[in-house]
């Protein structure tokens, strides 16, 4: 049976030798499925050609996923797949009654960086900035290039004072980032942040990169090169 999102299928019988059988299942996993007919695999019936074939489509269906989910500059993932994943990660966080973090930040005075250096220098800044975000965050973070120089992270499970000091980690190693460009170093950057949580600042995704984008506007309206946390004002 497979589901209605059409993610997974699940056998709900089975017969014969199911040793090797895995009972839940993406559906084009499986060749029958695929081909849309039995398929049998046995001592009788050798398939080394299919499984290549599969394995060849598989690898080449997971290219092609990365390549729709994945901001080609900077590796990060992109705002389509950040708002799908907060809103799978605010599911479950209603369900466990646990927090969800979110951090909104920008580069300051981007436009002034790329007069100086130019686009391609932007870019490299940009580029090294997504290789710098992949290292400092954990595999289960949502790390999204939001649009232009603007950032989005999603830390599922971290408090409001959590995320504020993730984002105070980020705020000074960013400081430090040394990025070269036609084989010279390039000033260095600041940023400025914006953190909201989940339930306090925010029930929803729209609400919740509403007070952090209100926030990040206060850092900015500050001084810059600092952090902001969602606050009743500021909601």
């Amino acid at each position: 049976m497979i589901n209605p999102s059409k993610e997974s299928a699940e056998a709900v019988q089975q017969w014969g030798d199911t040793t090797s059988s895995e009972r839940v299942f993406a559906p084009l996993d499986c060749w029958g499925i695929r081909r849309g007919r039995p398929h049998l695999v046995d001592a009788l019936h050798p398939a080394a050609e299919d499984i290549a074939l599969a394995l060849s489509n598989l690898y080449l269906r997971e290219s092609l996923r990365q390549q729709s989910i994945r901001d080609i500059l900077t590796g990060l993932f992109n705002r389509r797949y950040m708002l799908e994943s907060l809103e799978r990660a605010l599911s479950r966080a209603q369900r466990e009654k646990i927090p969800v973090g979110l951090i909104m930040f920008d580069i300051d005075n981007f436009k002034d960086f790329n007069d100086v250096y130019g686009h391609d220098g932007g870019d490299a800044l940009l580029h090294q900035l997504g290789n710098f975000l992949l290292k400092k965050t954990r595999g289960g973070d949502i790390v999204c290039r939001y649009g232009g120089e603007e950032f989005v992270i999603v830390l599922p499970g971290a408090s409001l004072e959590n995320t504020r000091i993730r984002a105070e980690e980020i705020r000074k190693g960013v400081k430090d980032l040394l990025v070269y460009h036609l084989g010279k170093p390039m000033r260095k950057c600041t940023l400025s942040l914006g953190v909201t949580a989940f339930p306090e600042w925010g029930t929803t995704s729209e609400s919740l990169i509403k007070s952090a984008d209100t926030a990040l506007y206060s850092a900015k309206n500050e001084g810059r090169d600092r952090v902001v946390a969602a606050d009743n004002s500021i909601v």
